[in-house]
């Protein structure tokens, strides 16, 4: 038991690694499929906050909380796939719910905080990354 909670075991690292990224991406993925699901019914009623148009922002955020997502979640191109999902977050967090109460902005900031520790610590060992580059330390 102390060798688990006082050692800096990188073996324990590389899975904590996997089951956040994995983690992590199985729950912003529901949120991108129910825009998926309901696309036209969003298209009334989603948020244009940066001026690109309500399609168009609709459809980066299916492309950040789906498919990067996906890529996350898989380890492949991690780091590359986890900017659309942190532009995605700070943009949902400072600008959509800037002015609502913490609770809104609770949940956002927490997955922005976790795709943040993805980004800086990589996808760890168990990845599609890691097996493609062969690197020894991700």
């Amino acid at each position: 038991m102390k060798r688990i909670l006082f050692s800096n075991n990188a073996f324990a690292i590389s899975e904590v690694l996997l089951i956040m990224r994995v983690a992590v991406s199985l729950l912003i993925l529901t949120h991108g499929w129910a825009k998926i699901a309901n696309f036209s019914e969003n298209l009334n009623r989603f948020a244009d906050p940066l001026g690109f148009g309500v399609a168009t922002s609709l459809q980066l955020a299916i492309f950040a909380e789906f498919f990067c997502a996906i890529l996350v979640g898989l380890g492949f191109m991690t780091r590359l796939a986890l900017i659309p999902l942190i532009i995605n977050m700070t943009t949902i967090v400072f600008v959509v719910h800037a002015s609502d109460p913490f609770s809104r902005q609770e949940l956002p900031l927490l997955y922005l905080i976790s795709f943040l520790f993805l980004f800086f610590t990589g996808p760890g060992k168990y990845s599609m990354d890691r097996q493609i580059l062969k690197r020894d330390r991700y």
